[in-house]
């Protein structure tokens, strides 16, 4: 799989990558996320899935890993599939800012809160050491949006800027209709290097965005290629005639075309799979390997909704 650098010219990531946020944790929302588990809960059957999912990912060539300190156990996965593998070229990055507060139980709410205080991000950065140790590459603010303040807490932006004198990037990933707004407010700030934002046929709206940060250098990762399972074949949406004609005139399902047009972006470095599954996973790296015409991707942009809409509906997906 083709590999290219990550917002400096020696972090070398796959231009796919795996995100652990649907494998970390027994409750998620993504569609179908239930039966992708089968309602097999316990650790150890989760641990081995995880592996499972890794170690197919890397054998593909994914050479980028997700992870965040709200998605359960995925840290602790990560960090003991890094161990007992031991891959030399493997780059990881993971997020601090929400706290997972689950239990490991699927009927409760919320799964996991925000904290965006300096406070915690020293107890968050802490334990993803613990997990992590000198393998994480990238560590990012969790879902930047703008009631957060977090951009402008002069402390915590002090604490991040000392991070990255270690040699770790940072960065952020963001959240909301308004996620091109936080982009160009990062853009201002000496301390980033790595954004990380949802981008999709059905929300494409931080595209400008995105162009200008990939424009000053800073990396991107597109997070929610297929909307949590939206522009699958569990979704309606994937059902759209621009999507089926996409699917049918270059012989794919809708996960792989959605994949392959982020890919053919000019600002993405990676997009990340949320697969669940080993079949998932397969089918969502075939997007690696094709290449969409400039018509194909002119037709997709009818897939495209208010972003409010898009985000309202997110939020009201059931986690499970």
């Amino acid at each position: 799989m083709q590999l290219r650098s990550l917002g400096r010219r020696d972090l070398q990531v796959s231009r796919l990558g795996l995100g652990l946020s649907a494998l970390g944790r027994p409750g998620y929302f993504t569609l179908g996320h239930r039966e992708d588990l089968r309602g097999e809960y316990d650790v150890d059957v989760m641990r081995r899935r995880a592996f499972d999912v890794m170690d197919a990912a890397y054998e593909a060539g994914v050479r980028y890993f997700d992870a965040a300190r709200s998605y359960g156990r995925a840290e602790d996965f990560l960090g003991d599939w890094l161990r007992t593998r031991t891959p030399e070229d493997v780059t990881t990055g993971s997020k601090w800012g929400y706290v997972y507060v689950a239990d490991w139980r699927t009927d409760v709410w919320p799964q996991e809160v925000k904290d965006h205080s300096a406070d915690n991000f020293e107890r968050q950065w802490t334990q993803t050491r613990e997990r992590l140790g000198d393998r994480l590459g990238v560590y990012m603010i969790h879902s930047v949006t703008p009631d957060s303040n977090v951009l402008n807490d002069a402390t915590l932006l002090a604490r991040l800027e000392n991070l990255a004198a270690r040699g770790v990037l940072v960065g952020l990933s963001v959240s909301g209709p308004k996620q091109g707004d936080l982009i160009r407010r990062a853009l201002e700030l000496d301390v980033f290097r790595v954004v990380q934002a949802t981008w999709n046929l059905l929300e494409p709206s931080a595209d400008e965005a995105l162009r200008e940060a990939h424009a000053a250098g800073l990396g991107v990762i597109v997070k929610e290629g297929v909307a949590n399972g939206r522009l699958t074949e569990r979704g309606e949406e994937a059902k759209h005639p621009a999507m089926r004609a996409a699917c049918q005139a270059y012989g794919v399902t809708p996960d792989v075309i959605a994949l392959a047009a982020v890919l053919a972006q000019p600002f993405t470095d990676v997009v990340l799979s949320g697969a669940a599954t080993v079949p998932h996973l397969r089918s969502n790296l075939r997007a690696a390997d094709l290449t969409l015409d400039e018509a194909t991707l002119d037709a997709l942009k009818a897939l495209t909704i208010e972003p409010t809409a898009f985000w309202k509906a997110r939020s009201a997906m059931p986690w499970t």
